[in-house]
């Protein structure tokens, strides 16, 4: 397990220019049979750019963040296509819930998750990973839950390798998922870290047309 962090300069032009650097710290790895899953939205422009150049297959890992009920923009958990929901345990202590106080908040992220698979990929199913070198990329990590659950849910399909690239995360979150993937590549981790989109000077929020389009 590990993780390789890469000086570059900041904030980056976009997406798509995130990806293409990414890539080039990706191909020393030397994967076998590749497959590229980005995290939608905003995930996958980076990918597109990183399948490109690997010459691998692009699809998308659906994920969803699980709020807390009272603080929806608060993430107290997260879950992933095929996987089952991962929570953050101590965060959940400190605001007083249980993973009963979240069923209907899980349903809810689950109907939406199905939502978006049908969106994306109708009703085609994600391509096999067993066996297979898997990249699982976002467009960046801040507190990773998302990040963890989709992981886990690749993690549970065996592939040969699980690799996370990310532009740019939290130096916190990135030391935090060293146990979670084979590797995480990263170009810049910094230790003061607010929001993603404080390191891109073009930000635009994606619509599930745009992850069509891009796909």
């Amino acid at each position: 397990m590990g993780w390789s962090r890469q000086g570059v300069r900041l904030p980056f032009t976009d997406r798509a220019e995130a990806g293409r650097l990414l890539a080039e710290q990706i191909m020393p790895l030397r994967l076998a049979d590749p497959l590229v899953l980005a995290l939608p939205r905003g995930g996958v422009p980076v990918a597109r750019e990183i399948a490109r150049r690997l010459d691998a297959p692009l699809e998308v890992l659906v994920t969803r963040k699980i709020g807390c009920p009272s603080q929806p923009e608060l993430g107290v958990g997260a879950i992933a296509e095929g996987g089952d929901p991962v929570f953050d345990a101590d965060l959940m202590r400190r605001v007083g819930l249980t993973e009963r106080d979240l069923e209907e908040t899980v349903r809810r992220e689950r109907a939406e998750l199905r939502r978006r698979i049908a969106a994306y990929r109708g009703d085609q199913a994600l391509p096999p990973v067993k066996g297979r070198d898997v990249v699982v990329v976002d467009d960046g990590l801040a507190t990773g839950g998302t990040a963890r659950a989709a992981l886990a849910a690749v993690r549970a399909g065996d592939p040969a390798r699980l690799v996370l690239a990310v532009p740019v995360g939290a130096a916190q979150t990135v030391k935090a998922l060293a146990g979670d993937a084979d590797e995480i590549v990263v170009l810049a981790a910094p230790w003061t870290f607010r929001a993603v989109g404080q390191w891109y000077v073009h930000f635009d929020q994606l619509s599930d047309e745009d992850v069509q389009r891009l796909l």
